[in-house]
């Protein structure tokens, strides 16, 4: 039996502001094995982010608030222990690579220093010698030679701030990394080898890895399991060949696929979801996704819950909940 390395159960997040609260995740079920890679894919504003800064304990003070679940990390309920303890796991057992790298790095400090601290924190035991060498190590390691851990982010192009980001995440050897959209301010090359060397090194080192994105493309390269994420829940959730190569999907997550250009079509038009999403700071009931839904019924009203379909392969919709009298071929 693999080893549990994330576990979620029942995880809702609230934002509360003086204009109003936002319920930017409901509920949401998740779990992620040793070795395993999870993308979870959806709409700006699914609560994507949220739930990897939920997993960090780093949600803004006094306003991003836990309002039922929990978070265990590598067995430790990260929600149950102090900040001192929680310092400990982040950056050692898990660690996070941020969407964008000129915000992630210091720019006053030089690369090798960003690198050198969070060995320095964790890696307590070795000498100055050998930290400079892990160093000299993990820059290798990304690609960027040794010498050049003396320079200053503004030195370095995008793809290799990036690549820094993901040095300082991969430095301790993390069970557990979580990626937010590591490529996205990439152009197409520079995010090939962005995905090469994240899927390599997830290999040497035997990392799990939780991939947020948009791009369906980098799930079907790089990931073994997809969520499908929408206004705070998971509505599908299954092994990457089952989904991509299944007719029986989630409304929504056939919208996504449509919305994709192929190749081998000539079309004048991309295909598009009708509506927008809803609005956060309203406490959705139902199917969250029946607005917009073109088989949207009186049954879409009532809590939807997750159905396995198949072997492994889970929808929250109740097309495919018999015991509501739901039938896919609707």
């Amino acid at each position: 039996m693999s080893e549990k390395v994330l576990e979620i159960k029942n995880l809702s997040v609230e934002y509360n502001t003086e204009i109003a609260t936002i319920f930017a995740v409901n509920g949401l079920d998740m779990d992620l094995d040793a070795g395993e890679t999870l993308g979870l894919v959806g709409e700006t504003g699914a609560g994507k982010t949220t739930t990897a800064k939920a997993i960090m304990r780093i949600l803004p003070e006094k306003v991003g608030e836990i309002t039922s679940g929990n978070i265990v990390v590598d067995g430790k309920d990260v929600y149950a222990i102090s900040e001192a303890e929680m310092c400990n796991i982040r950056g050692k057992v898990v660690s996070m690579v941020f969407q964008d790298p000129m915000s992630a790095l210091n720019p006053i400090m030089t690369v090798g220093d960003q690198i050198k601290e969070v060995i320095r924190i964790h890696e307590k035991k070795l000498t100055k010698e050998q930290i400079d060498k892990k160093v000299d190590e993990m820059m290798e390691l990304v690609g960027i030679p040794a010498n050049r851990k003396v320079e200053y982010p503004h030195e370095f192009s995008g793809g290799m701030k990036q690549r820094i980001v993901i040095a300082i995440a991969l430095a301790c050897e993390p069970k557990l990394i979580l990626a937010d959209e590591p490529t996205t301010a990439l152009d197409v090359t520079i995010q090939a080898q962005m995905l090469a060397l994240i899927k390599d090194l997830q290999r040497r080192l035997g990392t799990a890895m939780l991939l947020i994105t948009h791009d369906f493309g980098v799930v079907a390269q790089i990931c073994e399991k997809v969520a499908v994420m929408y206004a705070g829940e998971i509505i599908e959730y299954g092994p990457v060949e089952k989904i991509f190569d299944h007719e029986n999907l989630h409304p929504y997550t056939i919208g996504l696929f449509r919305s994709i250009p192929n190749l081998k079509v000539k079309t004048a038009r991309l295909n598009a979801i009708d509506g927008m999403m809803p609005d956060p700071s309203v406490k959705l009931h139902g199917c969250h996704f029946a607005p917009r839904c073109k088989y949207a019924s009186e049954r879409c009203k009532a809590d939807q819950k997750m159905i396995e379909t198949e072997p492994g392969h889970f929808i929250r919709c109740c097309r495919f909940d018999k015991e509501q009298g739901g039938s896919a071929n609707e």
